[in-house]
């Protein structure tokens, strides 16, 4: 499977399957901005120089625009690439993914919400428009209950792994879903649902045909997320990838996406 995993220095554990990659905090100048490189970063393979950028995108082609106007009282836009807003982009990731440490575990904690936002500086920087997407899930009105503006994220990139392919007939191409993140006290409240429905009228959008994702076999609340947004499990990891070194069992899951339209709903 071409998915990222963490390169972290210390031993912290994930929830959940985190599938991009950082560059550790060497490349981020906090006391500059965050968008003072150290050095040249490269180009990704999932993110090819060879496709054209096509900046006229139907669908949210401008930063913060929407892309699902109200599903369960939350709405969907594009990231605005603001420090502010990719702090909390980071912020909102790092909450879902990270799991508490016995000592220090504040300062492993900012560490690691460092590396998200790191990754997602990276992602960004070597990415086409049209080929990769933060989206975020907001109040769709304003609510007193509601004190941050970011309550979930996702993020929808282009892949064109082979062994991924063979799964989708006709598809040289799709959409990798990875990412997603709900704060803890909105979970349960549809937020989760509307992302992976805004992730459908992107693909309707970019015009691709298969939203692709993986889960752990055993998250049965997560999967059934997944099911109900109308993916279903097409393979598995080989056993020499779990069994043998005792790893969690992932599974990967298919959407295929309906054109019959691609405006904002």
């Amino acid at each position: 499977m071409a998915q990222c995993q963490w390169q972290l220095n210390f031993q912290t554990r994930l929830k959940k399957d985190v599938s991009w990659k950082c560059r550790g905090l060497e490349a981020l100048s906090f006391n500059r901005g965050i968008c003072n490189w150290k050095k040249r970063l490269q180009m990704p393979q999932c993110c090819s120089s060879s496709f054209p950028v096509s900046r006229e995108l139907e669908v949210g082609k401008q930063r913060g625009e929407c892309v699902l106007n109200e599903n369960y009282g939350w709405k969907v836009r594009r990231m605005i690439e603001t420090e502010q807003e990719m702090r909390n982009v980071a912020a909102v990731q790092a909450e879902a993914f990270y799991e508490p440490l016995l000592f220090f575990n504040h300062f492993f904690f900012q560490f690691f919400q460092a590396e998200v936002l790191s990754g997602l500086l990276y992602r960004l920087k070597n990415s086409p428009p049209d080929r990769y997407a933060c989206l975020v899930a907001e109040a769709s009105s304003d609510t007193a209950e509601v004190e941050q503006d970011l309550v979930g994220v996702v993020d929808a990139t282009v892949y064109r792994n082979t062994d991924v392919l063979q799964y989708l007939p006709g598809a040289t191409e799709y959409i990798y879903i990875s990412g997603i993140a709900v704060l803890n006290k909105f979970r349960r409240q549809k937020v989760a649902t509307a992302l992976l429905k805004a992730c459908d009228v992107l693909a309707r959008s970019w015009s691709f045909e298969y939203l692709v994702l993986m889960a752990y076999e055993d998250d049965f609340g997560a999967r059934q997320l997944y099911t109900n947004a109308g993916y279903i499990v097409v393979s598995g990891d080989a056993p020499w990838k779990t069994t043998w070194i005792g790893r969690r069992r992932r599974v990967l899951m298919v959407k295929q996406v309906s054109h019959e339209s691609t405006y904002i709903h």
